[in-house]
């Protein structure tokens, strides 16, 4: 393992030694336009999710995925299990809308909105500076033998990131469980939860571990988003680059022929992955404008132009016109408007509760002195938080026709499951054989319906005088 400020190369990974050993980076710290925007962004990422399990909507948190007993609160939206297919939709059109920006603006996820940027950058990095110093101190910090000064403020700022780890992960367990119940959780013993504890636990070690060690090899190593963005942007995707005609050839400053870039290497000083901006877009760039307010600075002392290292395409580097619609936006637009319609149409298509009808196993239909019978398994599912009144009726049936229960006869507690034998009898003088039938369901006062269709069967009608009437079925709970 080796400290100290490394000369990135395009041969190698900066952070990797010749010999295979690690080599440490500690990023200095940039101050600029970009900087302030960017941690103002991320404190107001941070305040969402620390306050979106506390935001009460409809009832439940704001986000409250509710795996134990199968529900999802998303926003005052309730799914159930039996909505999950609605997921498919959004998961595919969130990655979709981040491959949508990448073709515009590259990456500029990973440096403004990504959560382990986030959390490394503007939550770990910022205590690890107030503990250890600057980047020169952090990197004497490493050079000196364990003892001292060097186990106080290595320890105190390993304990303040594995504290940060444990305060993450004890509120992505709040998405999961809600605030009240992780309180309790908190105050009980660790074995009367052992499951949550051992996830809390699990997720903790693993961003402590990123973040005290791993660190940009997170970004370099494990994430495929950085290895698809070749395949995701071109030549008029704007990210961060170098103006290699302005800057070329490096120089000291005041010396002839020589262009804007003096060789400071604060840009690579301030890179968090260790890359060299100089030497054009690369796999470990992570578009998040270190280097462009480190250069900006410099050529601020030197009364110079800002703008050598900035936000542009590679056509604008070459004083062309950068075009922003172009065949692959057009094709991703017109994707990404028919997924939004999709989804759109799945979430209309969702009720406040859902009705399923199958029929019982066992004969398909019982003969009667009165008539014909069918019997089913009627399931509600009521998804408000409100007891739910349900009535059912038969449409376009035959005269007579008796359902059982009907009307307003099934109260089901809110977000709760119902589950009944329900049956059907046509008269014998009514009875045409096999037919279609709708079942209606409404939910009191609600305008949500749904309408189940099934196949009401039974004899030949030119039989049924000649058929003796089955003994009753045995009641089914």
């Amino acid at each position: 393992m080796s400290t100290g400020l490394k000369r990135p190369t395009l041969d190698t990974v900066t952070t990797i030694n010749r010999d295979g050993s690690r080599h440490l980076i500690h990023p200095a710290d940039a101050a600029g336009r970009f900087m302030l925007a960017r941690r103002l962004f991320a404190v107001l990422l941070l305040a969402v999710y620390i306050l979106l399990p506390w935001i009460p909507i409809n009832g439940s948190p704001a986000v409250f995925l509710d795996v134990a007993n199968r529900r999802f609160h998303l926003f005052g939206l309730t799914f159930l299990a039996q909505d999950l297919w609605v997921a498919f939709f959004a998961v595919s059109g969130a990655g979709f809308i981040l491959f949508y920006l990448t073709a515009l603006f590259g990456r500029l996820w990973c440096g403004w909105a990504c959560p382990y940027t986030v959390f490394l950058e503007h939550a770990v990095r910022r205590v690890e500076r107030w503990i250890e110093g600057d980047a020169q101190s952090r990197r004497r910090l490493d050079a000196m033998p364990w003892r001292g000064m060097k186990i106080l403020r290595r320890g105190l700022s390993l304990t303040a990131t594995f504290l940060i780890s444990l305060l993450v992960a004890h509120f992505f367990l709040a998405y999961f469980v809600s605030l009240p119940r992780l309180w309790k959780m908190m105050l009980s013993r660790p074995g009367e939860h052992w499951f949550a504890f051992c996830v809390v636990m699990l997720v903790t070690l693993t961003l402590f571990f990123c973040f005290a060690w791993f660190r940009e090899q997170f970004c370099i190593v494990l994430c495929p988003y950085g290895r698809i963005q070749s395949a995701l942007t071109d030549e008029h995707t704007l990210t961060v680059a170098y103006d290699r005609g302005r800057g070329e050839p490096r120089g000291r400053p005041g010396a002839t022929g020589v262009g804007d870039c003096v060789n400071c290497l604060r840009c690579v000083q301030v890179c968090p992955t260790g890359i060299d901006i100089r030497n054009g877009l690369q796999l470990e760039c992570i578009g998040c404008a270190a280097c462009l307010d480190a250069c900006d600075a410099v050529m601020l002392r030197l009364k110079r132009r800002r703008g050598l290292v900035r936000y542009t395409s590679m056509r604008g580097l070459q004083g062309l016109k950068t075009r922003w619609l172009r065949p692959r936006i057009l094709a991703y637009t017109g994707l990404l408007a028919a997924g939004l319609a999709a989804l759109g149409f799945s979430i209309t298509r969702l009720h406040s509760f859902q009705a399923t009808l199958t029929r019982l196993a066992g004969a398909p239909y019982y003969v009667t002195a009165e008539g014909v019978r069918n019997q089913f398994q009627l399931e509600l599912v009521n998804k408000r938080r409100e007891t739910g009144e349900f009535r059912l009726d038969l449409e376009d049936a035959p005269a007579g026709t008796r359902l059982n229960p009907s009307g307003n006869a099934i109260r089901v507690p809110g977000q709760e499951e119902y589950k009944g034998v329900l049956t059907i009898e046509i008269p014998r003088s009514v009875y045409q054989g096999k037919q279609r039938l709708v079942l209606r369901v409404r939910n009191g006062t609600h305008p949500d319906a749904t309408a189940l269709e099934f196949e009401f069967t039974g004899p030949d009608p030119r039989l049924l005088p000649e058929i003796s009437p089955a003994p009753a079925p045995a009641s089914i709970p």
